[in-house]
């Protein structure tokens, strides 16, 4: 009797075992599945921005079945971003994609980035030179501002020379008002300076009647071109926005102004070629824009944090994007107009 019991016992321990050694089997390959995908902190200067959107979408289809992508909202608050990164860096993330609120404050982030030995990717908004430089784990994706600030003054230009109708006073100068992004935003300036410098280059006059800051955002410039044409009316010959929502918004302005009915008209550009943009080109009230790349900034900014997070050196042959200088890799703006919208789309 006893060596029955001592067998039955025998194989009890034996059984748990082999289940033991099972249950940590299935641990260990959890654990070594979920290492693979590694774990990444992106933090967006803001959610309802419509360009930002797309990168933002970009990067997590991107991030598919490759990685754990954390993606917040900083609210248009660097202090907010600030918390974001300190959060990340609590849980220890392997990798940062940062759309800086303010590109001054990137050096702060690159500090805490840099004590906590996490690479950062900065994309959209460029950080300073000097920050850039502090640290070698620290790379930019984005687009060169002054490109797509050259491709709007060529299209107003383009489309001046074609209707000599577009000079309503008849003096040779294309009167303008310009809508600016926020106050001091590296883009924002950029856009404005070469916009009219392609302008200037191609030949014509201009006369600025009106320059105002709508933040990026299609309400205010709404708001800012109703004023535009209050004070103005229509002496103005063109309209330069620095993105798609602003022109946007002095469309609908220009729209209660009568404007886009008989033979009634104004050209206005934007930047970014966003799908509302594109919608407007299509019904004829927007002369083109310029496709700022949300999809391939997203994609690339995706892959360069990805390779530094498993603690790799970005390089074309493991990113597929070039690499100037070592830390910025630039996505080509392109100029779009109703002639070829499907290359935006």
């Amino acid at each position: 009797m006893k060596k029955v019991i001592s067998m039955v016992v025998l194989a009890a321990a034996l059984a748990t075992g082999f289940t033991g050694c099972s249950s940590s089997q299935q641990t260990s390959s959890s654990t070594e599945n979920k290492s693979e995908k590694p774990s990444i902190g992106c933090a967006i200067y803001k959610f309802d921005d419509t360009f930002m959107t797309g990168v933002r979408n970009a990067i997590s289809e991107a991030a598919k079945d490759k990685a754990n992508v954390e993606i917040v909202d900083s609210q248009n608050s660097q202090t907010t971003q600030n918390d974001k990164v300190d959060l990340f860096i609590t849980k220890k993330v392997k990798s940062l994609e940062i759309n800086p609120v303010d590109r001054t404050a990137a050096g702060v982030i690159i500090d805490k980035a840099q004590k906590a030995n996490i690479p950062v990717v900065f994309f959209n908004r460029e950080p300073l030179p000097e920050d850039m430089k502090k640290w070698d784990k620290v790379y930019y994706v984005g687009a060169k501002a002054e490109q797509s600030g050259t491709m709007q003054g060529e299209l107003i230009a383009k489309y001046w020379k074609a209707h000599p109708e577009a000079d309503k006073n008849k003096d040779g100068v294309i009167q303008y008002v310009m809508l600016k992004g926020e106050p001091g935003h590296q883009d924002a300036e950029l856009r404005t300076k070469y916009s009219i410098k392609a302008v200037e280059d191609a030949g014509l006059k201009t006369q600025k009647l009106a320059e105002d800051t709508a933040m990026w955002d299609r309400v205010k410039g709404q708001e800012k071109m109703a004023a535009f044409l209050a004070s103005n009316g229509d002496k103005i010959e063109a309209v330069f926005a620095n993105n798609d929502d602003m022109a946007l918004g002095a469309i609908e302005a220009l729209k209660a102004g009568g404007y886009f009915k008989g033979d009634k008209y104004v050209p206005v550009v934007g930047v970014d070629a966003t799908a509302p943009g594109l919608q407007a080109i299509g019904d004829g009230t927007m002369l083109g824009t310029v496709l700022n790349d949300a999809k391939n900034q997203g994609i690339a900014t995706f892959k360069v944090s990805e390779v530094l997070a498993k603690g790799q050196t970005p390089s074309k042959e493991n990113i597929g994007y070039d690499i100037t200088d070592g830390k910025y890799i630039w996505i080509n703006y392109k100029p779009i107009t109703k002639d070829n919208m499907n290359d935006a789309k």
